[in-house]
Protein backbone atom coordinates (compact mmCIF):
# COMPACT_ATOMS: atom_id res chain seq x y z
CA UNK A 1 0.00 0.00 0.00
CA UNK A 2 -0.47 2.36 -1.74
CA UNK A 3 -1.00 1.33 -5.35
CA UNK A 4 0.78 4.37 -6.76
CA UNK A 5 4.02 2.71 -5.69
CA UNK A 6 3.62 0.29 -8.59
CA UNK A 7 2.49 2.72 -11.31
CA UNK A 8 3.96 1.74 -14.67
CA UNK A 9 3.37 1.22 -18.36
CA UNK A 10 0.03 -0.50 -17.71
CA UNK A 11 -1.57 2.63 -16.24
CA UNK A 12 -0.04 4.84 -18.93
CA UNK A 13 -1.37 2.57 -21.66
CA UNK A 14 -4.90 2.63 -20.27
CA UNK A 15 -4.91 6.42 -19.84
CA UNK A 16 -3.46 6.98 -23.31
CA UNK A 17 -6.20 4.76 -24.70
CA UNK A 18 -8.79 7.18 -23.30
CA UNK A 19 -6.94 10.27 -24.51
CA UNK A 20 -6.47 8.89 -28.00
CA UNK A 21 -10.12 7.86 -28.11
CA UNK A 22 -11.08 11.37 -26.99
CA UNK A 23 -14.09 10.68 -24.73
CA UNK A 24 -13.28 11.36 -21.08
CA UNK A 25 -16.87 11.22 -19.77
CA UNK A 26 -18.24 7.82 -18.83
CA UNK A 27 -21.69 8.44 -20.37
CA UNK A 28 -22.82 9.44 -23.82
CA UNK A 29 -20.87 10.29 -26.99
CA UNK A 30 -21.49 6.74 -28.18
CA UNK A 31 -20.54 7.46 -31.77
CA UNK A 32 -17.18 8.98 -30.82
CA UNK A 33 -15.91 6.45 -28.32
CA UNK A 34 -15.48 3.48 -30.66
CA UNK A 35 -16.65 0.97 -28.10
CA UNK A 36 -14.41 2.22 -25.28
CA UNK A 37 -16.21 2.10 -21.91
CA UNK A 38 -13.55 2.13 -19.20
CA UNK A 39 -15.86 2.72 -16.22
CA UNK A 40 -18.17 -0.08 -17.30
CA UNK A 41 -15.20 -2.40 -17.83
CA UNK A 42 -13.84 -1.60 -14.37
CA UNK A 43 -17.25 -2.10 -12.74
CA UNK A 44 -17.67 -5.56 -14.24
CA UNK A 45 -14.16 -6.65 -13.32
CA UNK A 46 -14.34 -5.25 -9.79
CA UNK A 47 -17.75 -6.82 -9.07
CA UNK A 48 -16.35 -10.19 -10.14
CA UNK A 49 -13.23 -9.77 -8.02
CA UNK A 50 -15.31 -8.78 -4.99
CA UNK A 51 -17.74 -11.68 -5.57
CA UNK A 52 -20.66 -9.26 -5.84
CA UNK A 53 -23.47 -9.04 -8.35
CA UNK A 54 -23.13 -5.31 -8.97
CA UNK A 55 -20.59 -2.50 -8.78
CA UNK A 56 -21.19 1.22 -9.18
CA UNK A 57 -18.17 3.47 -9.60
CA UNK A 58 -18.28 7.02 -8.25
CA UNK A 59 -15.93 9.97 -7.82
CA UNK A 60 -14.51 9.15 -4.36
CA UNK A 61 -14.82 6.95 -1.30
CA UNK A 62 -16.82 9.71 0.37
CA UNK A 63 -19.18 9.73 -2.60
CA UNK A 64 -19.45 5.94 -2.34
CA UNK A 65 -20.66 6.20 1.26
CA UNK A 66 -23.07 9.02 0.44
CA UNK A 67 -24.55 7.27 -2.58
CA UNK A 68 -24.82 3.92 -0.79
CA UNK A 69 -26.66 5.44 2.16
CA UNK A 70 -29.02 7.38 -0.10
CA UNK A 71 -29.66 4.38 -2.35
CA UNK A 72 -30.69 2.35 0.70
CA UNK A 73 -33.13 5.05 1.82
CA UNK A 74 -31.14 6.70 4.62
CA UNK A 75 -32.13 10.33 4.95
CA UNK A 76 -33.16 13.19 7.21
CA UNK A 77 -33.41 12.20 10.87
CA UNK A 78 -32.28 8.60 10.38
CA UNK A 79 -29.54 7.51 12.75
CA UNK A 80 -26.42 5.73 11.50
CA UNK A 81 -24.19 4.06 14.09
CA UNK A 82 -20.47 4.43 13.32
CA UNK A 83 -17.16 4.16 15.23
CA UNK A 84 -15.13 6.95 16.81
CA UNK A 85 -12.05 5.71 14.93
CA UNK A 86 -12.45 6.35 11.21
CA UNK A 87 -11.76 9.00 8.58
CA UNK A 88 -13.94 12.12 8.65
CA UNK A 89 -15.64 11.03 5.42
CA UNK A 90 -17.73 8.52 7.38
CA UNK A 91 -19.67 11.16 9.30
CA UNK A 92 -19.51 13.68 6.43
CA UNK A 93 -21.44 11.32 4.17
CA UNK A 94 -24.11 10.80 6.83
CA UNK A 95 -24.51 14.51 7.59
CA UNK A 96 -24.71 15.37 3.90
CA UNK A 97 -27.97 13.44 3.69
CA UNK A 98 -29.41 15.10 6.79
CA UNK A 99 -28.98 11.86 8.72
CA UNK A 100 -27.46 11.62 12.19
CA UNK A 101 -24.09 9.99 12.88
CA UNK A 102 -24.18 8.18 16.22
CA UNK A 103 -20.61 7.66 17.39
CA UNK A 104 -19.86 4.67 19.61
CA UNK A 105 -16.84 2.97 21.14
CA UNK A 106 -14.42 0.58 19.51
CA UNK A 107 -12.89 -2.57 20.97
CA UNK A 108 -9.58 -4.44 20.57
CA UNK A 109 -10.33 -4.96 16.88
CA UNK A 110 -10.14 -1.14 16.48
CA UNK A 111 -13.61 -1.50 14.99
CA UNK A 112 -17.14 -1.12 16.31
CA UNK A 113 -17.77 -2.72 19.71
CA UNK A 114 -20.98 -4.77 19.23
CA UNK A 115 -22.03 -4.15 22.85
CA UNK A 116 -21.69 -0.39 22.38
CA UNK A 117 -23.67 -0.65 19.15
CA UNK A 118 -26.49 -2.57 20.81
CA UNK A 119 -26.69 0.00 23.60
CA UNK A 120 -26.96 2.88 21.09
CA UNK A 121 -29.94 1.62 19.09
CA UNK A 122 -33.06 3.79 19.20
CA UNK A 123 -36.34 3.79 17.25
CA UNK A 124 -34.64 6.16 14.77
CA UNK A 125 -31.67 3.88 14.06
CA UNK A 126 -31.64 2.93 10.37
CA UNK A 127 -28.16 1.62 9.72
CA UNK A 128 -24.99 0.25 11.29
CA UNK A 129 -21.85 1.29 9.45
CA UNK A 130 -18.69 -0.55 10.53
CA UNK A 131 -15.46 0.98 9.26
CA UNK A 132 -12.67 -1.46 8.42
CA UNK A 133 -9.80 0.79 9.46
CA UNK A 134 -6.16 0.08 8.63
CA UNK A 135 -6.85 -3.15 6.82
CA UNK A 136 -8.99 -5.17 9.25
CA UNK A 137 -12.54 -5.48 10.48
CA UNK A 138 -14.88 -5.46 13.46
CA UNK A 139 -16.81 -8.56 14.52
CA UNK A 140 -19.11 -8.71 11.50
CA UNK A 141 -20.90 -11.82 12.74
CA UNK A 142 -22.08 -9.96 15.84
CA UNK A 143 -22.95 -6.81 13.91
CA UNK A 144 -24.89 -8.74 11.27
CA UNK A 145 -26.85 -10.50 14.02
CA UNK A 146 -27.73 -7.13 15.57
CA UNK A 147 -28.89 -5.86 12.19
CA UNK A 148 -31.05 -8.93 11.64
CA UNK A 149 -32.58 -8.66 15.10
CA UNK A 150 -33.46 -4.98 14.74
CA UNK A 151 -34.12 -4.93 10.98
CA UNK A 152 -31.26 -2.53 10.28
CA UNK A 153 -29.09 -1.93 7.25
CA UNK A 154 -25.46 -3.05 7.36
CA UNK A 155 -23.29 -0.85 5.16
CA UNK A 156 -19.57 -1.59 5.18
CA UNK A 157 -17.04 1.21 4.90
CA UNK A 158 -14.25 -0.92 3.47
CA UNK A 159 -12.30 2.03 2.07
CA UNK A 160 -9.14 1.09 3.98
CA UNK A 161 -9.44 -2.69 3.83
CA UNK A 162 -9.89 -3.70 0.21
CA UNK A 163 -8.67 -7.27 -0.22
CA UNK A 164 -9.43 -8.39 3.32
CA UNK A 165 -11.92 -11.20 3.88
CA UNK A 166 -14.37 -12.40 6.51
CA UNK A 167 -15.56 -16.00 6.62
CA UNK A 168 -14.06 -16.40 3.17
CA UNK A 169 -15.98 -13.49 1.65
CA UNK A 170 -14.37 -10.23 0.51
CA UNK A 171 -14.84 -7.32 2.88
CA UNK A 172 -17.56 -5.09 1.48
CA UNK A 173 -19.60 -8.05 0.27
CA UNK A 174 -20.99 -9.04 3.68
CA UNK A 175 -23.37 -6.11 4.24
CA UNK A 176 -26.26 -4.77 2.19
CA UNK A 177 -23.77 -2.52 0.44
CA UNK A 178 -19.99 -2.16 0.62
CA UNK A 179 -18.00 0.98 -0.09
CA UNK A 180 -14.43 1.44 -1.32
CA UNK A 181 -12.03 4.30 -1.96
CA UNK A 182 -9.62 4.43 -4.88
CA UNK A 183 -7.94 7.67 -3.88
CA UNK A 184 -4.23 8.25 -4.28
CA UNK A 185 -3.08 6.48 -1.10
CA UNK A 186 -5.28 3.37 -1.25
CA UNK A 187 -4.18 -0.21 -1.98
CA UNK A 188 -5.38 0.21 -5.56
CA UNK A 189 -5.91 3.72 -6.82
CA UNK A 190 -7.60 5.62 -9.62
CA UNK A 191 -6.03 8.87 -8.40
CA UNK A 192 -9.54 9.78 -7.27
CA UNK A 193 -12.49 7.44 -7.23
CA UNK A 194 -14.71 5.13 -5.26
CA UNK A 195 -16.89 2.08 -5.67
CA UNK A 196 -20.03 0.49 -4.24
CA UNK A 197 -20.84 -3.21 -4.40
CA UNK A 198 -24.16 -4.90 -3.68
CA UNK A 199 -26.16 -7.99 -4.51
CA UNK A 200 -29.43 -6.06 -4.30
CA UNK A 201 -30.88 -5.19 -7.72
CA UNK A 202 -32.85 -2.22 -6.39
CA UNK A 203 -29.82 -0.72 -4.67
CA UNK A 204 -27.86 -1.08 -7.90
CA UNK A 205 -30.50 0.86 -9.83
CA UNK A 206 -30.66 3.50 -7.10
CA UNK A 207 -26.88 3.98 -6.91
CA UNK A 208 -26.67 4.18 -10.70
CA UNK A 209 -29.30 6.90 -10.87
CA UNK A 210 -28.42 8.87 -7.75
CA UNK A 211 -24.76 9.36 -8.75
CA UNK A 212 -25.75 10.85 -12.13
CA UNK A 213 -28.47 13.48 -11.56
CA UNK A 214 -31.20 10.82 -11.51
CA UNK A 215 -30.59 9.64 -15.09
CA UNK A 216 -32.25 6.29 -15.73
CA UNK A 217 -29.56 5.32 -18.29
CA UNK A 218 -32.15 3.64 -20.53
CA UNK A 219 -31.48 3.73 -24.26
CA UNK A 220 -28.56 5.33 -26.08
CA UNK A 221 -29.71 8.95 -26.16
CA UNK A 222 -28.58 10.67 -22.97
CA UNK A 223 -30.70 13.73 -23.60
CA UNK A 224 -33.85 11.60 -23.87
CA UNK A 225 -33.29 9.73 -20.60
CA UNK A 226 -35.80 10.27 -17.81
CA UNK A 227 -35.09 11.03 -14.16
CA UNK A 228 -37.23 8.83 -11.89
CA UNK A 229 -35.79 10.44 -8.74
CA UNK A 230 -33.60 13.30 -7.59
CA UNK A 231 -29.88 12.74 -7.90
CA UNK A 232 -26.54 14.54 -7.83
CA UNK A 233 -23.22 14.37 -9.65
CA UNK A 234 -20.85 11.82 -8.17
CA UNK A 235 -19.65 10.38 -11.50
CA UNK A 236 -16.20 8.95 -12.11
CA UNK A 237 -14.37 9.89 -15.32
CA UNK A 238 -13.05 7.50 -17.95
CA UNK A 239 -9.50 8.65 -17.16
CA UNK A 240 -9.78 7.64 -13.51
CA UNK A 241 -11.50 4.37 -14.35
CA UNK A 242 -8.73 3.58 -16.84
CA UNK A 243 -6.12 3.82 -14.09
CA UNK A 244 -8.26 1.54 -11.96
CA UNK A 245 -8.41 -1.14 -14.64
CA UNK A 246 -4.61 -1.34 -14.71
CA UNK A 247 -4.39 -1.33 -10.92
CA UNK A 248 -6.97 -4.08 -10.56
CA UNK A 249 -4.83 -6.32 -12.74
CA UNK A 250 -2.02 -5.84 -10.18
CA UNK A 251 -4.29 -6.28 -7.17
CA UNK A 252 -3.38 -9.84 -6.21
CA UNK A 253 0.34 -9.12 -6.57
CA UNK A 254 -0.05 -6.04 -4.36
CA UNK A 255 -1.88 -8.04 -1.69
CA UNK A 256 0.77 -10.76 -1.76
CA UNK A 257 3.57 -8.24 -1.27
CA UNK A 258 1.65 -6.49 1.51
CA UNK A 259 1.30 -9.82 3.33
CA UNK A 260 4.98 -10.66 2.83
CA UNK A 261 6.16 -7.30 4.16
CA UNK A 262 3.57 -7.29 6.95
CA UNK A 263 4.94 -10.60 8.20
CA UNK A 264 8.50 -9.28 8.24
CA UNK A 265 7.43 -6.31 10.37
CA UNK A 266 5.08 -8.26 12.64
CA UNK A 267 7.53 -11.09 13.30
CA UNK A 268 10.19 -8.62 14.43
CA UNK A 269 7.76 -6.77 16.71
CA UNK A 270 6.44 -10.04 18.16
CA UNK A 271 9.86 -10.62 19.70
CA UNK A 272 9.13 -7.75 22.12
CA UNK A 273 7.01 -9.08 25.05
CA UNK A 274 5.45 -5.67 25.71
CA UNK A 275 4.05 -5.41 22.16
CA UNK A 276 0.65 -6.92 21.34
CA UNK A 277 -1.42 -6.72 18.17
CA UNK A 278 -4.94 -5.61 17.30
CA UNK A 279 -7.55 -8.35 17.46
CA UNK A 280 -8.62 -9.80 14.13
CA UNK A 281 -12.08 -11.34 14.69
CA UNK A 282 -12.43 -15.09 14.16
CA UNK A 283 -12.97 -15.77 10.48
CA UNK A 284 -11.28 -12.53 9.45
CA UNK A 285 -8.20 -12.06 7.28
CA UNK A 286 -6.84 -8.54 7.12
CA UNK A 287 -5.41 -7.06 3.92
CA UNK A 288 -2.04 -6.45 5.62
CA UNK A 289 -1.82 -2.79 4.63
CA UNK A 290 -0.89 -1.74 8.19
CA UNK A 291 0.79 -3.40 11.15
CA UNK A 292 -1.33 -2.21 14.08
CA UNK A 293 0.11 -2.83 17.53
CA UNK A 294 -0.45 -1.86 21.16
CA UNK A 295 2.13 -0.69 23.68
CA UNK A 296 1.63 -1.09 27.46
CA UNK A 297 0.56 2.51 28.19
CA UNK A 298 -0.45 5.69 26.42
CA UNK A 299 2.65 7.45 27.75
CA UNK A 300 4.94 4.82 26.25
CA UNK A 301 3.07 4.85 22.93
CA UNK A 302 3.43 8.62 22.59
CA UNK A 303 7.09 8.43 23.51
CA UNK A 304 7.72 5.65 21.01
CA UNK A 305 5.91 7.52 18.24
CA UNK A 306 7.99 10.62 18.82
CA UNK A 307 11.17 8.53 18.89
CA UNK A 308 10.24 6.77 15.64
CA UNK A 309 9.96 10.13 13.93
CA UNK A 310 13.32 11.17 15.36
CA UNK A 311 14.87 7.96 14.06
CA UNK A 312 13.64 8.72 10.54
CA UNK A 313 10.92 6.05 10.43
CA UNK A 314 8.22 7.39 8.11
CA UNK A 315 4.56 6.39 7.87
CA UNK A 316 4.06 5.35 11.49
CA UNK A 317 0.85 6.81 12.86
CA UNK A 318 -0.35 7.65 16.35
CA UNK A 319 -4.06 8.06 15.67
CA UNK A 320 -4.98 9.24 19.16
CA UNK A 321 -3.62 12.73 18.38
CA UNK A 322 -4.53 12.69 14.68
CA UNK A 323 -6.70 15.51 13.31
CA UNK A 324 -8.52 13.38 10.75
CA UNK A 325 -9.04 9.86 12.10
CA UNK A 326 -10.07 10.01 15.75
CA UNK A 327 -12.78 11.88 17.57
CA UNK A 328 -10.34 14.00 19.62
CA UNK A 329 -9.43 15.89 16.45
CA UNK A 330 -13.00 16.49 15.30
CA UNK A 331 -13.76 19.80 16.96
CA UNK A 332 -15.72 20.87 13.87
CA UNK A 333 -18.04 17.88 14.32
CA UNK A 334 -18.31 18.20 18.09
CA UNK A 335 -19.39 21.84 17.70
CA UNK A 336 -21.30 21.37 14.41
CA UNK A 337 -19.24 24.04 12.66
CA UNK A 338 -20.64 24.29 9.14
CA UNK A 339 -20.68 26.75 6.25
CA UNK A 340 -24.38 26.10 5.70
CA UNK A 341 -27.34 25.97 8.03
CA UNK A 342 -27.72 22.39 9.24
CA UNK A 343 -31.08 20.64 9.36
CA UNK A 344 -33.23 20.81 12.46
CA UNK A 345 -32.91 17.02 12.83
CA UNK A 346 -29.13 17.25 13.06
CA UNK A 347 -29.31 20.12 15.53
CA UNK A 348 -31.80 18.41 17.82
CA UNK A 349 -30.76 14.74 17.56
CA UNK A 350 -26.97 14.96 17.46
CA UNK A 351 -25.36 13.57 20.60
CA UNK A 352 -23.35 15.91 22.80
CA UNK A 353 -19.90 14.84 21.69
CA UNK A 354 -18.15 17.38 23.91
CA UNK A 355 -19.48 15.58 26.97
CA UNK A 356 -19.64 11.98 25.72
CA UNK A 357 -17.51 9.36 27.44
CA UNK A 358 -15.29 7.45 25.02
CA UNK A 359 -12.76 6.33 27.61
CA UNK A 360 -13.03 2.71 26.45
CA UNK A 361 -11.90 3.78 22.98
CA UNK A 362 -9.22 6.05 24.46
CA UNK A 363 -7.79 3.03 26.27
CA UNK A 364 -7.21 1.31 22.93
CA UNK A 365 -6.32 4.26 20.73
CA UNK A 366 -3.98 5.81 23.28
CA UNK A 367 -1.78 2.70 23.10
CA UNK A 368 -2.01 2.12 19.34
CA UNK A 369 0.65 2.72 16.71
CA UNK A 370 0.16 1.76 13.07
CA UNK A 371 3.00 1.18 10.64
CA UNK A 372 2.14 1.46 6.96
CA UNK A 373 3.28 -1.46 4.83
CA UNK A 374 5.14 0.18 1.94
CA UNK A 375 5.18 -2.08 -1.10
CA UNK A 376 7.56 0.20 -2.98
CA UNK A 377 10.39 -0.85 -0.66
CA UNK A 378 12.76 -3.72 -1.29
CA UNK A 379 12.68 -6.71 1.05
CA UNK A 380 16.02 -5.60 2.49
CA UNK A 381 14.63 -2.12 3.19
CA UNK A 382 11.60 -3.61 4.95
CA UNK A 383 13.83 -5.78 7.12
CA UNK A 384 15.88 -2.74 8.09
CA UNK A 385 12.68 -0.81 8.82
CA UNK A 386 11.42 -3.64 11.04
CA UNK A 387 14.64 -3.78 13.04
CA UNK A 388 14.75 0.01 13.43
CA UNK A 389 11.15 0.13 14.68
CA UNK A 390 11.83 -2.72 17.13
CA UNK A 391 15.04 -1.18 18.39
CA UNK A 392 13.36 2.20 18.88
CA UNK A 393 10.56 0.60 20.89
CA UNK A 394 13.01 -1.25 23.11
CA UNK A 395 14.90 1.96 23.84
CA UNK A 396 11.68 3.62 25.07
CA UNK A 397 10.35 0.83 27.28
Amino acid sequence: MPGFEVFGDEERSQVNDVLENGVLMRYGFDGMRNGHWKALEFEKAFAARMEAKHCQLVSSGTAALTVALAAAGVGAGDEVIMPVFTFVASFESILMLGAIPVLVDIDASLGLDPKAVEASITPKTKCIMPVHMCGSMADLNALAEICNTHNLLLIEDACQAIGGTFNGKPLGSIGDLGCFSFDFVKTITCGEGGGIITNNDTYKINTDQFQDHGHDHVGNNRGAETHPALGYNFRISELHAAVGIAQLEKFDAILAKQKQYYNILAEELAKIPEVTFRKVPEGGVQNHSFVNFFLPTQEIAKRVHTALGGAGVEACFYWFDNNWHYIHGWEHLRNLQSFQNLSSEIKTQMQDLNNSNFSKSDAWMGRTISSLVKIGMSEDEVEKRAKLIAQTIKEQL
